[in-house]
């Protein structure tokens, strides 16, 4: 194995041991400040202060325990909103147990979850309640965050709240005595991973509080921040920025109103931060270009511009505002920092917004770890590197091969208790040392920087033992603009050979455009293609070239963070030509 020495911290950090503490520190340190900016359905925004934040809390904490619901197991399934975000806060502040559940399940999954998990209530919102048979979840108290009363059987969340507020003015003080373990049950997040079986992450207290504080012993985030949440906050990688490092640096939260109103909402709300995906980045940045193309002489001046900055940073001449203003203005004006994961990322894409003058930290965790565990941090400009660990976090190379790839392990205080009710799958990724086997491959170098490989699951090996790693291969495909997604795996050619394949899904704009028509036919989306599987093939080993590829009409099924779903049987099904 390999494994090398942690990183050290260089900023200074406040010492917290459990979530409520957390919370009464910021509204000590930042009361009067801004924890939210919420854009009503009316267009008008209003604000809410960490004091109201935390003033909310207790009030709906206090109403939840005068319901009988003190240390009970609850629910969320909405999209983004401060109504989430509070619920989550107030459920965790009281020593409950979270589940924050995906709201595009379907409904018999979230049946499922909710009855695995032992949920006493559901916070949720109104699409949800259209989704879902209330007579499947008796003995489940719903409530919704958009009813102004309650009726029909579903709890009005304002009226919750309203109660609460009555309790506490009247004296009532057990949610806010209520004690709290930081090493109990705190939140339970189902996952697919990659088996697509889903399992229960047990995570507590300890485990947050101590990712948080690694974290901003290496990234800067201070009061003086907007961030603007995108990803779906029932994935710990949006939720720990969002729900614990912000009230940390007592920045402010806003919440997007979807994907394709990400750049409006940008300069209405004027952020400096963001979690986000390489899908989000990649699609953000081909349009972008694209843009560029199009002006006279545009990608010139790009390339002109890009070469300039970099010459004038070696000197201490900032010249991004001279050549990028409107693109910095396109993401409001103010955004310094994207915070990125989840998946590979073109470098190219790094180096392009560096230059705009947003910075990139490109990371690497797991919902198993809270889930940062290695990360580009402020120090770190790295285009093809996942960085270096957190302070705190041990991270090896295991069983590395000739060519120094093993499985990435980690062990650190923000690692998970462990599988729900599964002993026996917890046992296959924690070691008895206490590293947890992340399934991932990867290689470290003489400094301590981290290389994805791909996931030990998807490798294939051929007859002579040579390792592929499908993701490398996805990677160059998804380099050219007439991809739109691949999936790569190994299978038997018509002789009964292992042979590489890959189902395709192409972006049929831009194959339009490029061939300059607006209808196109199978045979030519096929030449296309096949096009870029020879360019990819050129650029990689003989043994790794795609023999046999199929074109996929229809979208793969993925994640709520974008990333396919390689072994639903839905995403393997061939169709279309085959070549």
């Amino acid at each position: 194995m390999i494994c090398l020495k942690m990183t050290k911290p260089f900023y200074k950090v406040r010492p917290f041991s459990d979530l409520r503490e957390l919370m009464d520190m910021s509204a000590k340190l930042f009361g009067e400040r801004y924890a939210f900016e919420v854009k009503r359905e009316n267009g008008e925004h209003y604000f809410i202060t960490y004091n109201e934040y935390r003033n909310e809390i207790n009030a709906l904490g206090t109403a939840l325990f005068e319901m009988g619901l003190s240390r009970s197991r609850i629910a969320i399934a909405a999209a983004n909103c401060y109504e989430w975000c509070l619920s989550y806060m107030t459920v965790v502040c009281g020593g409950g147990v979270i589940v924050p559940t995906d709201r595009e399940l379907g409904a018999e999954d979230i049946y499922g979850i909710l009855k695995k998990a032992e949920v006493k209530l559901l916070f949720c919102d109104s699409k949800i309640l259209e989704k879902i048979d209330k007579e499947q979840l008796s003995g489940v108290t719903l409530v919704c965050f958009k009813q102004k009363e309650d009726e029909n059987g579903v709890l009005s969340f304002d009226a919750l709240l309203r109660k609460g507020r009555r309790l506490l003015s009247g004296g009532k003080k057990d949610y806010l005595q209520a004690e709290i373990d930081p090493e109990a049950l705190s939140t339970l997040l189902f996952t697919s991973g990659t088996t697509g079986t889903a399992k229960g992450v047990m995570l507590c207290q300890r485990n947050f509080c101590q990712d948080v504080l690694h974290t901003m012993e290496v990234v800067h985030i201070d009061p003086e921040d907007c961030g603007l949440s995108m990803l779906p906050l029932h994935h710990t990688y949006e939720s720990t920025i969002i729900l614990f490092c912000a009230p940390y640096c007592g920045a402010k939260v806003t919440f997007c109103e979807g994907f394709k109103y990400a750049l409006r909402n940008m300069k209405e709300f004027n952020p400096t931060v963001f979690v986000s995906v390489p899908l989000i980045l990649e699609t953000v940045h081909r349009r972008l270009l694209k843009a560029i193309k199009d002006k006279p002489h545009g990608e010139t001046k790009f390339k002109i511009g890009k070469a300039l900055c970099k010459a004038g940073s070696k000197v201490g001449l900032d010249l991004k505002e001279v050549f990028f203003k409107e693109i910095q203005e396109a993401f409001g004006g103010h955004m310094r920092l994207i915070i990125c994961g989840a998946a590979p990322i073109d470098p190219q894409i790094l180096h392009d917004f560096d230059a705009f003058g947003i910075q990139i930290l490109f990371g690497y965790g797991l919902t198993e770890c809270s889930p940062l565990v290695i990360i580009n941090n402020d120090r770190l400009h790295l285009a093809e590197s996942i960085g270096e660990p957190l302070p705190g976090v041990e991270a090896k190379i295991d069983n590395p091969n000739e060519q120094g790839v093993g499985e990435i392990c980690v062990r650190g205080p923000m690692v998970m208790m462990g599988y729900y009710q599964n002993a026996e799958a917890t046992r296959e990724v924690i070691d008895d040392e206490g590293f947890f086997h992340t399934g991932d491959l990867g290689r470290v170098d003489a400094k301590n920087h981290f290389y994805i490989c791909g996931r030990s699951k998807n490798v294939i090996v051929t007859e002579n033992g040579k390792n592929i790693f499908p993701e490398e291969l996805e990677y160059h495909l998804s380099r050219f603009p007439v991809v739109s997604d691949s999936l790569v795996y190994g299978g038997e050619d018509r002789k009964g050979k292992l042979s590489v394949m890959a189902h395709i899904h192409p972006n049929y704009a831009e194959i339009r455009e490029k061939l300059g028509k607006e209808d196109v036919t199978d045979e030519e989306v096929t030449e296309v293609i096949q096009q870029v599987v020879e360019q990819t093939n050129r650029a990689v080993p003989h043994f790794k070239r795609i023999t046999r590829f199929t074109i996929r009409k229809k979208e793969f099924i993925k994640t709520t963070t974008a990333k396919i779903m390689r072994f639903r049987k839905e995403n393997m099904e061939t169709e279309g030509d085959e070549e």
